[in-house]
């Protein structure tokens, strides 16, 4: 019966594309356009030339519509994943769970085994683009101008994973399980010109229908910055965040999930001056099985992805549509009835901020475009100085935050913060300063 159940499962698969398959009718466009948006019947996707856009962090929560009104920028999409911390001062913050490096500005993860165990796009000082595993080591930071590390690896054709690569959802059974659910929006991924692709799908994909999406679009290295809920994907002016990408999980029927930042792509003053190609070089030789038990292990893991892929077919058309019959979200407030493919019901998402999580408890009734905008709490970044190496230990200071590149600031208009005013009883500086004291002489 269990041989019988996994035959089952490989044959009733979604059979998977060729490779590249589509990626001629997905081309148009002139190639040394530094930025291209491409949206199709299935995904949001835009291109770019790393070597003429430049990466920067919008900080703060809830700023999506100033992301949408933000003309300086090309586009906006999902950082990587984040954690919250609780400082020695007792506040809450944000860090990100891999380690980020925007020019000179770094930002370290505190989990540094989380850090380690995943996956990293670096952009190189000639624009050539890596798709690679670990941490931001101090080599890494002298040879990359952006390092996006913290991500989760779908398939690498340039580079095999090393053993110590765990991934984002291989920590326990119930989360390897979920990630097998179609909940994945986001991937970001390396085009075959050398070219970084953004896509976000308008539908929740399982793990093998985002493979397979990704193997039509002709990526080299498919890597994902989230997992679903915190997908964004803005276009200023032309594609914002609306509702149905902030509810798509639970159909309307749950929560809201905030981010404490976002990648901004707008165009270098200065382009990096490089070969995009020249990192391109797949490692074919190493993927060959040169044994028989070496061969027997790509057959039996091709099998076992085959038969998982058949669980997620079985589950989408088979066990959630019965599902939904016995127990399905209900419209709250005498709404109108749920729609008919929603997705199952969410549990509470709670990776959001505390003070947000207050105000929501406090006003329920509240829809979540009526809260107060909260400001940017993450610790300020690191400074590398030209020449200046990273330390190993990411609890060492190097240098005391400067101005940033202006995208960081609350007021969104890139000048620096007014200094604080002082007490109203406070003298002015226009008062004459009152006359030293006279000294006694000293005695003979």
């Amino acid at each position: 019966m269990p041989v019988g159940f996994f035959a089952f499962l490989v044959a009733i698969a979604p059979p998977l594309p060729e490779r590249e398959q589509r990626f001629e009718q997905l081309t148009g466009g002139s190639a040394d356009q530094l930025f291209r948006y491409r949206p199709d019947g299935e995904v949001y996707a835009f291109d770019f030339d790393p070597r003429k856009i430049r990466l920067d962090l919008l900080e703060g929560w809830d700023r999506e519509q100033e992301a949408y009104g933000d003309t300086g920028a090309l586009a906006y999409f999902s950082g990587p994943m984040y954690e919250r911390h609780v400082n020695s001062s007792g506040q809450e913050i944000t860090v990100p769970l891999g380690d980020l490096k925007l020019g000179s500005q770094v930002w370290r993860g505190r989990n540094r085994t989380a850090a380690r165990q995943r996956a990293f796009v670096g952009i190189r000082h000639n624009g050539q683009v890596d798709f690679g595993f670990g941490e931001l080591t101090p080599q890494r930071a002298a040879d990359y101008d952006s390092f996006i590390g913290g991500l989760h690896s779908l398939y690498n054709d340039l580079e095999d994973p090393p053993a110590d690569y765990r991934g984002a959802y291989s920590v326990s059974m119930g989360q390897q399980i979920r990630y097998y659910l179609p909940r994945i929006r986001m991937v970001l991924g390396l085009r075959r010109d050398g070219r970084l692709e953004v896509l976000m799908s308008r539908d929740g994909l399982t793990l093998e229908q985002t493979k397979s999406l990704a193997r039509q679009r002709g990526l080299r290295a498919a890597y994902l910055p989230d997992h679903a809920s915190k997908s964004r994907f803005i276009i200023p002016g032309v594609k914002g965040f609306s509702d149905a990408d902030a509810n798509w999980i639970s159909g309307g029927a749950t929560s809201f999930v905030h981010v404490p930042y976002m990648l901004r792509l707008s165009e270098r003053a200065q382009p990096l001056r490089g070969d995009l190609l020249a990192s391109l070089t797949p490692r074919a030789g190493r993927r060959n099985c040169s044994n028989p038990l070496q061969c027997g292990q790509t057959f039996g893991a091709q099998l076992v992805d085959r038969a998982l892929a058949g669980l997620n077919r079985l589950m989408e058309q088979g066990v959630e549509p019965i599902a939904r019959l016995i127990w399905s979200p209900k419209p709250s407030g005498g709404g109108p009835a749920a729609p008919k493919g929603q997705p199952l019901r969410e549990p509470p998402i709670t990776a959001d901020p505390l003070a947000l999580r207050e105000l929501q408890e406090n006003d329920a009734a509240s829809p979540v475009e009526d809260l107060l905008p909260l400001a940017p709490d993450l610790p300020p970044p690191l400074l590398l100085q030209e020449g200046q190496e990273l330390p190993s230990d990411p609890d060492v200071d190097i240098a005391a935050p400067g101005l940033g590149s202006g995208i960081n600031d609350a007021s969104g208009t890139g000048a620096p913060s007014p200094p604080p005013l002082p007490p109203v009883n406070a003298p002015s500086r226009q008062q004459p300063m009152p006359p030293p004291p006279v000294l006694a002489p000293p005695p003979p």
